[in-house]
């Protein structure tokens, strides 16, 4: 993928149909419905990973998060784009699989906004991640 196209999300309608795409940031300001998926790993004893996002990320730098989570570039496919993050953000390469979709609307701090269709997949990991240093600032096992 072109840095180009994961600056661009996806927008679905109510029912998670795809209706077009926009900037990234664009659709985080006006609050756009799009699309996104959240990845949750668990270890053979069903400890959940989870990641400390960036000090400098656009939104929610420095909190703690699931595995990973992200958008689909426009025309990519969800568990491509899962699998993709999970590997550029974590250094993870494992499988997954879909277990469940909603959709929520959060207010961010600056003026960001969250509504997002979420297809959230599971998998299972263990290991150590070797994530990003870019994307994330720590991690740990609960």
């Amino acid at each position: 993928m072109t840095e180009d196209a994961e600056d661009r999300v996806v927008l679905v309608d109510p029912d998670g149909n795809r209706i077009g795409e926009c900037d990234k940031m664009e659709a985080h300001l006006e609050g756009k419905r799009h699309l996104a998926f959240s990845i949750f790993l668990f270890d053979c004893t069903g400890r959940w990973l989870l990641q400390r996002r960036a000090e400098d990320k656009y939104h929610s730098g420095g909190l703690w998060s699931n595995t990973c989570c992200s958008h689909p570039c426009p025309g990519e496919k969800l568990p491509d784009a899962a699998a993709r993050r999970l590997k550029q953000e974590m250094g993870i390469e494992c499988r997954i699989s879909e277990a469940f979709v909603f959709t929520y609307r959060a207010e961010l701090d600056g003026g960001l906004v969250e509504h997002e269709t979420d297809h959230v997949f599971t998998g299972r990991f263990d290991g150590e991640p070797v994530p990003n240093p870019l994307e994330v600032s720590d991690w740990k096992w609960v």
